[in-house]
């Protein structure tokens, strides 16, 4: 590990979805902290919250038209590159398929997804010319296990990871390379429309992982910073697990 990993950002520029609460909004942060440039952006107007010298919200919605562009461009104007995108921004519903709605359905995959694809096309298109640059995506143990009621959610995670593996196996030749975090339960709102309580909710799940409690947003966001630095040249289309042993197989 590099003793100077508290500067190690510096004089770099990285986009952030989904930073206005949680793994999104940690993850801007620990950037910022770490001598980034950072673009924060989300739909919720409480990204506005974030700014800073150094630190540009940016309120929008990323499964609409234009908002990929947008966010990139954005990035440019300020600070004149873009290193780093994070496709952080997700969320979920909980109900049996046969409940479900094709709308239903069809906003997860546009918003953890969708989203993500288009991001990551915008911001490659910004990096080759720089012949360097990393995204990392925020995965799921869910883009390998499978749970009652959150098909949508699953899917759209599996088709995350592998939309991970083929954007690194075309992205290197450019020098980008392109990995996920595959997070576990993580102490954050996300299951705020599902449950009264979701943070609470995910505490208590997460006391069934092996090692007996969940995530807070920090231990997310510091592994995002390492597969964004220089510490992870040579990790290229991996899914890190960072799930407390979530995903390790158990014999019977």
């Amino acid at each position: 590990m590099s003793s100077d990993i508290h500067t190690e950002f510096e004089g770099r520029v990285v986009l952030v979805t989904g930073a206005a609460s949680g793994i999104g909004r940690a993850i801007a942060l620990m950037f910022h902290e770490r001598g980034a440039n950072v673009i924060a952006e989300d739909m919720n107007p409480a990204v506005e919250a974030l700014a800073r010298p150094g630190l540009v919200p940016l309120v929008a919605d990323i499964t609409s038209d234009g908002a990929a562009e947008k966010a990139v461009s954005t990035a440019i104007e300020h600070f004149g590159r873009l290193d780093v995108l994070v496709n952080n921004a997700g969320i979920i519903i909980n109900k049996p398929v046969v409940d479900m709605t094709r709308e239903d359905w069809e906003r997860i995959q546009a918003v953890n997804v969708t989203a993500a694809f288009l991001h990551s096309r915008e911001a490659m298109k910004a990096m080759i010319p720089n012949r360097s640059g990393a995204i990392v995506n925020i995965a799921s143990y869910a883009s390998y296990q499978a749970f009652p009621t959150i098909a949508a959610y699953a899917s759209s995670k599996g088709a995350l990871a592998q939309l991970t593996r083929v954007l690194a196996l075309e992205a290197i030749d450019d020098g980008i390379r392109v990995n996920a975090v595959g997070s576990g339960d993580v102490v954050t709102n996300i299951l705020n429309d599902v449950v009264d309580d979701g943070p609470a909710f995910l505490a208590q799940h997460g006391e069934r992982t092996p090692i007996g409690r969940a995530a807070q947003p920090e231990e997310i966001a510091e592994v995002v910073s390492f597969l964004a630095s220089d510490r992870a040249s040579y990790i290229v289309g991996s899914v890190v697990m960072v799930d407390g042993g979530m995903s390790v197989p158990v014999a019977s």
